[in-house]
């Protein structure tokens, strides 16, 4: 064996110390995987000597590993990158998690929604996104732009029985409330024993609004935790094509799973009867969703958006995706068809009209032979003055010595006024009021 000046052997065949009994190459080095035939000779040249190692030593890894170990690693690196750009912008605090290890991922934890999550519900990536705001944009450009219609005439109970179960949509005529039907749809729910699994006790809500997670317990104090939104407010829907539908169109509108959202009762209680032009959810990655949802209630519905609604929606769509087109944005806005509710009202207010005195100047007409003088009257323009109808204000009737709390004597006072349903702690509360004692009157 020829010793180098490092006290290493020199390159050659040796007996492999695996104790394989074949003769294996030592590069001066380390251990190669070349092993020598039955008669001594290698199949292949030997390979480059390399620096480290010694006779004995475990044997360093081929550089055929290398490359496969880098082309695993740049494999690894484009999936990674291609899950970042396909994920779903959402609000802060909200991460994709990938493994450190190069060879394993941490797959997408999928997070739960209400089970009255519409068709259109939030894409898993942004190209998905894009093609379902694309449609709702498409739908939006169908609908009627008009002016609102005057509130005049509403109330809630020209949709019906709060919480009809007769009626013609998802959950009708299953015997089980709407309200009820829509609390079925929340996380580790119990029923009232009893109740055919009807009654709701508990459970709870990954509410898509505020984006968190709310405990629903039923009860006179805690019911109004979680309130069922109409997506498309009922006084919203009302001013805006919903006094023209049937009175079975209205309670299916009031009833349908498609305009009805589980969420936090504080948030509910804020929104009121706004519209996309005056409220939307807290949480931003919900708000194209929620959008969607309008269109859709208001396309099956044949209710109507006005500009500032249009414009609105437009501004939310194009955040997920959607392309506005010129043609989206130049639709104008029709007037509001008159009910004779409306016209009445009409008649009754005072229009006063303003003219400017006329006045003539003489203009000289020159012909060959004369000239003609003839009086040209001025065009005057009528002004009018319109005098604003007066806002209507629900009559209630404050009890005496009660710091000014809201009295209704009973639950049609409550309706007429437009106030139900009234949640305990809210004026007008009552426990007489309140049939079932679940903290929700009128309902």
């Amino acid at each position: 064996m020829r010793e180098m000046s490092s006290g290493l052997p020199g390159a050659g065949w040796f007996a492999d110390p695996a104790g394989s009994g074949r003769m294996r190459w030592w590069d001066g080095s380390g251990w190669t995987d070349g092993f020598a035939d039955e008669d001594g000779a290698s199949p292949y040249p030997p390979p480059s000597p390399v620096t480290g190692g010694a006779p004995g030593a475990p044997r360093r890894r081929s550089p055929k590993w290398k490359w496969l170990a880098v082309v695993g690693a740049a494999v690894v690196g484009l999936i990674v990158v291609a899950g970042l750009v396909g994920s779903p912008d959402d609000d802060a605090g909200t991460v994709d998690t990938v493994a450190g290890s190069s060879t394993t991922t941490t797959p997408p934890t999928t997070s739960s929604s209400s089970s009255s999550a519409s068709p259109s519900a939030v894409a898993t990536g942004t190209r998905m996104q894009g093609r379902e705001a694309m449609v709702a944009l498409g739908k939006l450009d169908e609908l009627d732009v008009k002016g609102r219609a005057p509130k005049t005439g509403y109330s809630r109970d020209e949709f019906g029985s709060r919480w009809s179960d007769d009626v013609d949509v998802e959950g009708g005529h299953n015997g089980c409330d709407t309200r009820n039907d829509m609390l079925k749809g929340l996380d580790d729910v119990t029923f009232k024993p009893g109740t055919r699994d009807c009654v709701v006790l508990s459970g709870t809500l990954r509410d898509p609004y505020t984006g968190r997670d709310i405990e629903f317990v039923r009860g006179e104090k805690s019911s109004s935790a979680v309130q069922i939104d109409h997506i498309v407010a009922l006084s919203d829907a009302w001013q805006k094509g919903a006094q023209k539908l049937s009175a079975d169109e209205r309670r299916d509108l009031a009833n349908d799973p498609i305009n009805l959202q589980p969420t936090d009762g504080p948030t509910n209680s804020r929104k009121s009867d706004g519209d996309a032009a005056t409220w939307l959810p807290p949480k931003k990655s919900y708000r194209c969703t929620y959008v969607s949802r309008q269109i859709d209630v208001k396309t099956k519905y044949r209710l109507w958006v006005t500009t500032a609604e249009k414009s609105a929606m437009q501004r939310v769509l194009e955040t997920c995706g959607a392309t506005i087109t010129e043609s989206s944005t130049t639709s104008s806005e029709a007037p509001a068809r008159t009910t004779e509710t409306e016209r009445a009202t009409e008649t009754e207010r005072t229009r006063t009209r303003t003219r400017t005195p006329t006045t003539t100047t003489d203009t000289p007409i020159r012909t060959p032979n004369r000239v003609v003088e003839l009086p040209v009257e001025e065009t005057v323009t009528p002004e009018m003055t319109v005098v604003p109808e007066p806002t209507v204000v629900p009559e209630t009737t404050e009890v005496p010595d009660s710091g000014g709390s809201v009295y209704y004597a009973n639950c049609s006072a409550v309706r007429a006024a437009g106030a139900d349903p009234i949640y305990a702690g809210q004026p007008g509360y009552s426990r007489k009021l309140d049939r079932d004692g679940d903290g929700v009157a009128c309902e």
